[in-house]
């Protein structure tokens, strides 16, 4: 399932048809509400090249879901603290983020592990912690 739109939808879409699998994948476009989506999602993956932060990481841990991501410059490195709680794949490489959701897949889930590291980024904490790093 693929929520959000975006300039290479069409792509995706093509690439589905193309593989077979077109009637196995959802694209849901924008939700303004995501939550119903991670609370039915066995899995979240993050297949980005670049991330400002990951608010959608910690979203899906938020929701206990386990999380595969790709190891792109600022966020998912750090939320899922170097891999403690997600398995972190090199940009581009398909391969290994196919055969982490795998295996994140068939892997025992400490949902409460995943939730509480989600609340280390509630708004309050990083406000906190935003205010120290400035000394006040």
């Amino acid at each position: 399932m693929l929520l959000g739109n975006g300039p290479e939808e069409a792509a995706l879409r093509a690439l589905a048809e193309e593989l077979g699998v077109a009637a196995r994948v959802i694209f849901a476009g924008f939700q303004r509400d995501p939550a119903p989506f991670y609370a039915s999602a066995d899995l979240f993956a993050l297949s980005s090249n670049h991330e400002g932060f990951g608010n959608v990481i910690v979203e899906a841990l938020s929701h206990g879901l386990p999380v595969v991501s790709t190891d792109c410059p600022a966020g998912p490195r750090e939320i899922l603290e170097g891999g403690r709680f997600g398995r972190l794949v090199p940009v581009g490489d398909a391969a290994a983020l196919a055969e982490a959701m795998d295996a994140a897949l068939d892997a025992p889930v400490d949902r409460d592990a995943l939730v509480r590291r989600a609340s280390d980024f509630a708004p309050h904490i990083a406000a906190r912690q935003y205010l120290a790093v400035m000394g006040l």
